[in-house]
């Protein structure tokens, strides 16, 4: 990053928008309910207590925190020490409480399991349990008032969007909910806002030996004048130079004289890196400039996704193998998907955030009101009632379960005894059946009776870890200024920055001045280079569950600074948000690391399988990080439970 800057330049200190940060918790302190410094430090020291209490109050609304969002602190307090063996033994409070289903987990596989029980039964009664302080799992709301204007930004799922069509599960639901991804494309979506603005490179110093951003990044099916003047600009080699147009141009068959079937098993098992450098026989210095091409995709780098993978994604460099555009058995979920024609797509300006509430909304009527999917995108949430006895539907909010066991032999049992964590306190409640709708690899800790192989295989499912970061700008001259609306920065921080995606839709407008304040998304990917993927994961994980707000915050500010001319990080950054996914993207088999196992031995397909009254439903399940993936699991594990 730039040299010589120090903290004041960076404006690390100042006042920024909503910034009430006690250890590391962001809190919005009216929200809490709390007042004076002596209840401030309260909260510090017991910020799960404090958001406990928080859901039934009036004015309580998670989208507007700031810091450290995503898993933020105190969602995995609980977790973590069961996973150790360090949650202290504590007295259950049962509730009283029997439910017709029980599920644990609030994002959009969850809501949707409630939604399709209700749907065959309609006078059931049903509890959600999430352990955050808001519902929509990886579906997060970011919402930002700025210069009172409202701001929308994800701060996980980003869009519909599939590497295949929707299935009936899925567009069925989507259709119930109002959702026409097609006609709301054609509506909603305006492109014409950064008209003129095109991609741009950032080269870091540490990785390329000067902080140099470079504009008009040629589209990769550019033609080779395109690229030598975009390359000329930049601070790579003229080898890497050469290679680089190369690799993206030339119609080179390097793998002449094998079969279709051949080269793709081949390239499964490579990486795409080990084909750059082996088999096109490209330069070192084109490495670092393709690394971070598969961070958005994968959550990893070019060296541990493989060939073939980055073949069916669209990547550079296969061109003159001319392979057939089908699916091979060693691609994984995406790629195949892609090859083969993908589904609709369409975003809402908090991303999939709009689909969980607009199934909340349909649970709890009087939570969120409209009746549109255009009108819930400005509609406010009232969380206040989210969890009230004559609900037929409750959500409660910043409850970890901690435990699940059945009431009796698991063949015989009527009911499910469930535990949960809440406010520093233990509380107990029976459903009738449950839907264990969160992260797999937490669910052999929550259910410890299952089988070991269905534990191992639960094990098995490492999910890859990310982090989108939203900040607020004042306005938007410097993008303007470049002629870019997004960034891609190979060693950077982030790899990935842009400007909002612009929508309009119902009473949301995307901003338009380029004087008036926006947000902008950044996206990073906390990979370990020359580690196993699972491996990468674990490494990044760790790194996200230590890295406080701080350094987030200085990291952000320091690469705008260096990435974007006349941009002043101290003057021009009002907010920023972090949302850390330490359990991000779900497991995707990969070739080049795991085994070829039949179908029927899959991890994903071993660890769902219905155990008596509990079954499990979440993305993790459909070996797909997907929307759809995870509407589709949810519809199973019910299914499933309702054939008991």
């Amino acid at each position: 990053m730039r040299s010589g800057t120090g903290d004041p330049a960076l404006g690390i200190g100042r006042p920024i928008d909503r910034r009430d940060f006690l250890d590391g918790v962001a809190l919005a302190i009216g929200a809490l309910g709390v007042g004076g410094a002596a209840s401030a430090a309260a909260a510090a020291t017991a910020p799960t207590t404090a958001m406990a209490a928080a859901q039934a109050q009036s004015g309580y609304y998670p989208p507007l925190l700031t810091g450290l969002r995503g898993s933020h602190p105190g969602s995995f307090y609980d977790a973590h020490a069961l996973r150790d063996g360090t949650l202290a033994a504590a007295p259950v409070t049962d509730t009283g409480e029997t439910y017709d289903l029980i599920v644990v987990g609030g994002g959009i596989s969850g809501l949707a399991a409630a939604r399709f029980w209700r749907d065959a039964r309609p006078d059931a009664r049903v509890l959600v349990l999430d352990n955050h302080d808001d519902f929509g799992g990886h579906a997060k709301r970011n919402e930002f008032w700025l210069d009172g204007k409202l701001h929308l930004m994800n701060g996980g799922t980003l869009l519909i969007d599939s590497p295949r069509p929707y299935g009936p599960v899925a567009a069925g639901l989507l259709t119930a909910l109002g959702i026409d991804p097609v006609a709301l494309t054609a509506a909603c979506a305006k492109p014409e806002v950064y008209a003129g603005l095109g991609s741009g490179v950032f080269f870091d110093r540490a990785t390329f030996g000067v902080d140099r951003l470079v504009a008009a990044a040629p589209k990769h099916d550019a033609a080779a004048a395109a690229w030598l003047a975009f390359l000329a600009a930049t601070p790579l080699s003229a080898a890497a130079q050469r290679d680089i147009v190369r690799i993206e141009t030339a119609p080179t068959d390097y793998m002449s004289g094998q079969s279709d079937d051949g080269k793709k098993d081949r390239l499964s098992r490579m990486s795409y890196a080990a084909y750059l450098r082996d088999i096109v026989g490209a330069d070192a210095g084109v490495l670092p400039y393709y690394q971070a091409s598969t961070h958005a995709e994968w959550a990893l780098g070019i060296d541990a996704v493989s060939a073939l993978d980055c073949w069916g994604f669209g990547l550079s460099g296969f061109q003159g193998l001319k392979l057939v555009p089908k699916a091979h058995p060693r691609m994984s979920f995406t790629p195949a998907g892609y090859v083969e024609g993908g589904s609709s797509t369409f975003h809402f300006p908090d991303g999939n955030a709009t689909i969980a509430r607009l199934l909340v909304r349909g649970l709890v009527p009087r939570a969120i009101p409209g009746t549109s999917a255009t009108d819930i995108v400005t509609a406010r949430c009232d969380y206040a009632a989210l969890d009230q006895a004559a609900n037929a539907v409750r959500i409660r909010l910043s409850s970890t379960v901690v435990g699940a066991r059945h009431d009796g032999p698991v063949d015989s049992a009527r009911a499910v005894m469930v535990t949960y964590r809440r406010g520093g306190r233990t509380f107990g409640v029976r459903g009738r059946a449950v839907v264990m709708a969160g992260w797999n690899a937490m669910i052999p800790y929550l259910v410890p009776d299952l089988p070991a192989a269905q534990q191992a295989a639960l094990h098995a499912l490492v999910k890859a870890p990310l982090v989108y970061t939203t900040v607020a700008l004042r306005h938007s001259r410097a993008f303007r200024t470049a002629g870019i609306k997004q960034i891609y920065a190979p060693g950077g921080f982030h790899s990935g920055i842009a400007l909002n995606w612009p929508v309009d839709i119902g009473n949301y407008a995307a901003e338009r001045d380029p004087d008036r304040p926006l947000l902008i998304h950044c996206t990073r990917t906390p990979v370990s280079p020359g580690l196993s993927a699972d491996d990468q994961a674990r490494a990044g994980r760790a790194e996200l569950l230590d890295m406080p707000f701080a350094t987030f915050e200085r990291e952000t500010r320091a690469q705008l600074a260096a990435m974007l001319p006349g941009f002043d990080p101290a003057r021009d950054i009002t907010a920023i948000t972090v949302n850390r996914w330490p359990h991000g993207y779900a497991p995707e088999y990969n070739y080049l690391w795991q085994p070829d196992v039949a179908p029927e031995a899959m991890p994903h397909i071993v660890g769902r399988k219905r155990f008596g009254r509990i079954a499990i439903a979440n993305s993790d399940a459909g070996n797909g990080a997907y929307t759809d993936v995870a509407i589709e699991q949810g519809r199973r594990a019910v299914d499933e439970l309702l054939a008991v």
